[in-house]
């Protein structure tokens, strides 16, 4: 399993120096890094174990007017080198950037006390005694710490054995699946293209492999893939990664994007977390306080909302927040991130991402705790996917939602929705294409059941409701795919019956009393006397003397049972004025190929408006085809 060291510690203090001890590498690669002899931006290089492992390192600058340099490269470490120079012993930047680690949950690490060459045992003792009580409480307390020099050689021995004993024993988290690379480096190398490099901090990537950036959304090709400078078929997790893209110009990438499978699409200006502030924050967060956000590579304004009702998170308190960005980010569940200051002076504190794509909360809503606490870490599949439906608003959601936003494997998130008995897979466990929770289910069944009784109620003869006023009516916000998800899952659950886009429930049947059949009778009578040329609707309503609102649901009924044909807006045929239609057209355009407007006329022996509206319905019920002029049959007639 590949593995990644980062360094750490105040500037001055000889990270670049050891590495270059340990690994023959100068990590230093700007002119100006050379001539005023600090680090400025990140360094690279590698370290080969007596294991036969290559190990990448990140070397981050010191200085606390580069810190946010440090954090683009502190993300996927493994395992970091906290640099102590002997002479100083801790300072500032020794503080903060171990108050980083920890806030990114960096649990394995080695102090180097550096430059113990020129000190005297007492001062080296000393210098151990700050360093323990600077470790305690962090997720580094009790490293291992071991005096060294990059000049005399004194140490490094111990410290590749030590290493290499850290390393062994060393289980990252599993990867979800999912690639990605947040961006470090972008830039074009001769005779390449663009190149591009950073820690993959998740799932595999082959050469030739779809990419997609974020934020933008373009898709990209892989050219080729190398890892600590050897050119490999795949990159995975873990990894130091440069990738030769295909499809993107220089200036369209930059530190702070994410190269990533092309199944993840979304970004994000405001998410859930769950924070911790730092005794260096030197006082309480309050609520809607601007910060400046560090998560992977990049770097945006936004402000904090406390929403557990704990105001202000005094230092050395964690609680639940909700960042919300100037700037869209891309983040999933379990992401670490890093909160300064909007000055960018000092490190506040940070955390971790639960719902990456979360909706704004009540003040004081209480009921929303519960979940965020089943997104945190450790929890089952189960578990953060109910959690992630419990705080979605929406009736119903895809499961590739559900996979981004949980940082599950989509095939995880499937066999959840299936199994999960608070769950309701949609339309079924056969063909998930949706999901909800049984309880919404619930809800959603009672609400439709109850519109459409209504509307029975109140429009007896009224064959059902049309999709888009029940949609309208039980779930304005929902998108018309998963709409239509639903109204297939309540079908087939016979909860309701579908007529093309007329709903109805089962039980529903129009039944006329006497006086509608009465009327009904005559209605139809009055449409098939006037044969291929009937009355209009207006027509039928002046011949009747009845109302078009009595009338039209009769004529509705009428066309149900087969017995007229509605042609246009405000044209019923007689089903047999039209069956005789059908046959003229059948026979013309069987023997001569296509049949005009003109012809269907005369043979029909009708005006314009009779013979045209009859062409019209033949082709939208797909017995002709218009062609330019002339009409032709869809299929050869049987």
């Amino acid at each position: 399993m590949p593995h990644i060291i980062g360094t750490a510690g105040h500037i001055d203090h000889g990270k670049t120096a050891l590495i270059r001890a340990l690994t023959g590498q100068e990590t230093d690669r700007l002119k100006e890094e050379k001539e005023r002899g600090i680090s400025i931006d990140l360094g690279f290089a590698y370290l080969d174990l007596s294991t036969g492992e290559r190990v990448g390192i990140v070397d981050v600058p010191g200085h606390e007017r580069f810190i946010r340099n440090m954090l683009a490269g502190a993300h996927g470490i493994d395992l970091v080198l906290l640099v102590v120079a002997a002479d100083d012993g801790v300072m500032p930047q020794t503080e903060e950037h171990l108050d980083i680690l920890h806030l990114l949950g960096v649990s394995h690490g080695i102090v180097a006390i550096t430059k113990s060459d020129l000190v005297e045992p007492a001062r080296l003792d000393a210098v151990r005694e700050e360093i323990a009580i600077l470790l305690a409480g962090t997720t580094l307390d009790g490293a291992p710490v071991l005096p060294v020099s990059a000049v005399t050689g004194l140490g490094l021995e111990a410290l590749r054995r030590t290493i290499e004993r850290l390393l062994a024993g060393y289980a990252r988290t599993e990867s979800t699946g999912f690639f990605r690379l947040p961006v470090d480096r972008a830039f074009v190398m001769h005779g390449h293209g663009v190149v591009v490099t950073g820690t993959a901090i998740g799932g595999v990537l082959h050469a030739g492999d779809l990419v997609r950036v974020l934020p933008g959304g373009e898709e990209l090709r892989v050219r080729s893939i190398q890892v600590h400078g050897r050119e490999v078929s795949e990159g995975a997790h873990g990894q130091r990664v440069a990738l030769n893209l295909v499809g993107v110009e220089r200036t369209d990438l930059r530190r702070g994007h994410v190269i990533c499978d092309p199944h993840l699409d979304r970004v994000t200006d405001r998410f859930d977390a769950r924070v911790e502030i730092r005794a260096a924050a030197g006082r309480p967060l309050t609520s809607h306080e601007v910060v400046r956000l560090h998560v992977g590579t990049a770097e945006v304004l936004g402000k904090v909302v406390l929403i557990d009702g704990r105001e202000p998170l005094a230092p050395r308190q964690s609680g639940y927040a909700q960042l919300v960005l100037r700037e869209p980010v891309h983040v999933l569940r379990g992401d670490r991130f890093i909160l300064r200051n909007q000055s960018a002076q000092r490190t506040i504190g940070g955390g971790q991402v639960l719902h990456p794509f979360a909706h704004r909360h009540r003040r004081g809503d209480q009921q929303m705790l519960a979940p965020l606490e089943d997104l945190g870490p450790g929890k089952t599949p189960a578990a953060v996917v109910r959690a992630l439906m419990n705080l979605e608003p929406e009736v119903a959601v895809a499961p590739e939602f559900l996979a981004q936003a949980s940082n599950l494997a989509l095939d995880v998130v499937y066999e959840v929705v299936r199994t999960d008995p608070l769950l309701r897979p949609l339309p079924g466990s056969d063909n998930v294409s949706a999901c909800t929770t049984a309880e919404r289910w619930e809800g959603l069944r009672s609400a439709v059941v109850q519109t459409l009784a209504e509307f029975h109620r109140r429009n007896p003869l009224a064959p059902g409701l049309e999709m888009e006023p029940l949609r309208t009516q039980i779930a304005p916000q929902l998108p018309p795919k998963l709409y239509r998800v639903l109204l297939e899952a309540l079908v087939a659950d016979a909860v309701i019956a579908r007529d093309d886009s007329t709903l109805r429930l089962p039980s529903h049947r129009v039944s006329l009393k006497r006086e509608e059949e009465v009327l009904a009778g005559r209605a139809e009578a009055l449409i098939a006397a006037g044969g291929v040329t009937p009355p209009d609707l207006k027509q039928v309503e002046s011949a009747l003397a009845v109302p078009r609102g009595l009338l039209e649901p009769i004529l509705r009924e009428l066309e149900r049972q087969g017995k007229v044909v509605k042609v246009s807006t405000d044209l019923y045929f007689g089903a047999a004025a039209v069956s005789q239609a059908r046959q003229i057209v059948r026979e013309y355009a069987a023997a001569h190929g296509d049949i005009t407007a003109a012809t269907f006329r005369d043979l029909l022996g009708a005006s314009r408006k009779f013979s045209i509206a009859l062409l019209d319905y033949f082709d939208r019920t797909g017995f002709t085809l218009r062609v330019g002029d002339v009409r032709r049959l869809r299929a050869v007639p049987k």
